[in-house]
């Protein structure tokens, strides 16, 4: 399926008119509707009115419950896979203040509580020393200094015991050169540091050996009810069922290919005694 942005903005407040608008053609009342659903009447009044996005199943229950005509099901449902997409166009972000995006970040975390990281090619906030999070950011126009503090604020989620975090990082993400080595092995040890938290299971993948599957993008699944995936341009944001579950099994089978405790450690170690010895 192809996304427009424009299509992204839109498909929510279209897909909660269309049900409505089918609703009050078939005859039915929000209470019948939802008693045919097994649904609540305040769900289907919060889908209706937009205030809630139905998953793909919650639709094809709905559209099941009215006898909708098979010529609009497709159509329905594709607006429901667009209704559970977002994009989020880095140059927007940046334009809106990246210290807000942060803002953002900071209470998905605190709402969520299993987390499950794959880190294709750099290492994420949450993990990163003060010189690397300056570094990902040197790139980009402007004063970074509240956009630094919120990332290093958020760190400390790392050390809330009712949390769960799983960071899967390829050998790539560890040793990208984005800082000189001697501040390149500062923050691999950072990460081996970090891996003996009670919150946190970290990962890695050494180059070399067989690997199943060849990954395309890093994401991360909070909990079991949102992916975000990102992409050099932004972010795409999914959440219907499906297709968290799709990353969900995506992040099982790298996490199978990784090493962790005592033999992840062993690997950074090594990795940072190499950075050491290019000083």
């Amino acid at each position: 399926m192809t996304f427009e942005p424009t299509d992204l903005g839109r498909s929510k407040a279209d897909l909660a008119e269309t049900l409505r608008t089918l609703r009050r053609q078939a005859g039915l009342s929000g209470d019948r509707l939802a008693l045919r659903c097994g649904m609540s009447q305040s769900k289907i009044s919060k889908i209706e009115t937009g205030r809630a996005t139905p998953s793909l199943v919650d639709v094809e229950r709905i559209l099941r419950a009215l006898n909708a005509p098979s010529s609009l099901v497709a159509e329905i449902v594709a607006l429901a896979r667009i209704a559970n997409t977002e994009w989020q166009d880095a140059r927007n972000l940046r334009r809106k203040g990246l210290d807000k995006k942060q803002a953002e970040l900071a209470e998905l975390e605190k709402s969520a509580r299993e987390f499950r990281f794959f880190l294709l090619s750099m290492i994420t906030g949450l993990l990163s020393t003060p010189d690397y999070v300056k570094a990902t950011l040197a790139h980009i126009p402007g004063d970074h200094s509240r956009t630094i503090a919120r990332k290093l604020d958020r760190q400390a989620v790392l050390y809330d015991r009712s949390k769960s975090f799983t960071f899967v990082l390829t050998e790539q993400a560890v040793r990208w050169p984005i800082l000189r080595p001697a501040a390149m092995a500062v923050q691999i040890d950072h990460l081996a540091s970090l891996s003996r938290l009670p919150s946190v299971r970290l990962g890695v993948i050494p180059i070399g050996g067989y690997l199943p599957s060849c990954p395309l993008n890093t994401f991360t699944v909070y909990d079991s009810r949102m992916a975000t995936v990102e992409v050099s341009t932004g972010a795409m944001v999914f959440r219907d069922p499906r297709d968290v579950r799709s990353y969900l099994d995506e992040f099982t089978g790298y996490e199978r290919c990784a090493l962790f405790g005592d033999e992840a450690r062993a690997r950074l170690s090594e990795w940072s005694d190499m950075c050491r010895g290019d000083l």
